[in-house]
């Protein structure tokens, strides 16, 4: 499931953890998720292809505040993130690469 979320925002105090210069991949995971370390290796992958672009793993259980807040209610959960935070998309499940690249591109700025 893919949606657009605009209107929220975290921060890096929500995250414990700083927001990239141009984006944020979020990935809530849970610690016997197997789709999790996929999820985890995609979006490392992602990160370090674009640059400014930080990859943010957040154990869900030990977060449940903020996963309550963004009515998650599975794991693997990610968020994309613009540059001030502001979350422009929400997908559960494991994503493809590509599927990354093309979500990063509404939350990355032409440059």
């Amino acid at each position: 499931m893919t949606t657009d979320a605009g209107g929220g925002r975290l921060s890096a105090a929500d995250l414990g953890a700083e927001l990239g210069q141009r984006a944020t991949l979020v990935q809530f995971s849970t610690a016997f998720c197997q789709p999790c370390r996929a999820t985890r290796r995609v979006l490392a992958d992602v990160s370090a292809l674009v640059p400014g672009v930080r990859h943010v793993e957040i154990d869900a259980e030990s977060r449940l505040d903020l996963v309550r807040r963004l009515g998650i209610t599975s794991t693997p959960t990610v968020l994309v993130l613009d540059a001030a935070g502001g979350i422009v998309k929400i997908a559960s499940g494991q994503p493809r690469k590509a599927a990354v690249l093309a979500a990063l591109a509404a939350a990355v700025p032409a440059s």
